[in-house]
């Protein structure tokens, strides 16, 4: 819509004995200097349709789906989330690494700190980068708008109950390497559940609490490394994940063993 400045008087001009219009009023009033006259900038109804804006998610790219196109993750959130990862170290390093990226912090709660030190080094350790914690010695984050935080517990097949949980702007991985007596439990639990290669018991016991069609979780025991399958309540999507070459230089090629 055309915006056409009023030419009623206002009390700056009355006060000064202008002219109520013309362009000395056009100017005393701010609307600039004059200039070349150009045609207004308007579209018809039948031309707006042809306007398109690339707007989705914003997030972490975790890959590209089975259309090759990109796959985001938003781990920032202003609401608690949980994700649990029934897949390999390698992705959720690649993940943890994205994540640092995107200027959120990483705190890692991990048994094996130095399969974490070589990443540490190459984001940067402290409160603008990543952190890693013993097991149960997590502490408060202060997670905010301004300063997300995901929570990585690399805790084993049995994690125990983290002391930090997820909040606003808190998120929280937990990682399994294989199904074990807290898997359904941790399915339940979480709003993102990621299911790299598994065996084909462990497949049928993952279609069963995540409500899988049959065809999908007979598909589990065949996942390439780097590929997972990504579940929410209503919706499921394949995933191939890539690295970057710098991500290929911190960790190596996609696997799913550790």
């Amino acid at each position: 819509m055309a915006f056409t400045p009023s030419t009623a008087p206002t009390s700056g001009a009355v006060a000064s004995g202008l002219p109520v219009s013309g362009p000395r009023q056009r100017l005393r009033t701010g609307f600039g200097l004059l200039g070349p006259r150009h045609p207004r900038h308007t579209l018809s109804m039948a031309q707006a349709d042809a306007l398109g804006l690339p707007v989705g998610d914003d997030g972490v790219v975790v890959g590209v789906n089975g259309e090759g196109q990109p796959a985001v993750l938003g781990v920032n959130r202003p609401t608690p989330f949980d994700i649990l990862l029934i897949g390999g170290l390698w992705t959720t390093q690649v993940l943890a690494l994205r994540v640092a990226a995107t200027g959120a912090r990483v705190a890692v709660e991990t048994g094996r700190p130095a399969h974490w030190a070589q990443l540490v080094q190459a984001v940067g350790g402290g409160q603008s980068g990543m952190t890693v914690h013993e097991v149960g010695r997590v502490p408060p984050q202060g997670a905010s708008a301004t300063a997300p935080v995901l929570v990585i517990r690399d805790c084993g097949m049995r994690p125990p109950r983290g002391r930090v949980v997820s909040a606003p702007w808190q998120s929280v991985l937990t990682l399994l390497p294989y199904l074990s007596p807290l898997a359904p439990r941790l399915m339940r639990q979480a709003r993102l559940v990621g299911v790299q290669r598994v065996s084909p018991d462990e497949a049928v016991e993952i279609g069963r609490v995540t409500g899988l069609p049959r065809s999908e979780s007979e598909a589990l025991p065949t996942l390439a490394d780097g590929v997972t399958l990504w579940c929410t309540e209503r919706d499921r999507q394949y995933v191939m994940t890539q690295p970057t070459d710098v991500e290929a230089g911190l960790l190596g090629t996609p696997r799913r063993m550790d």
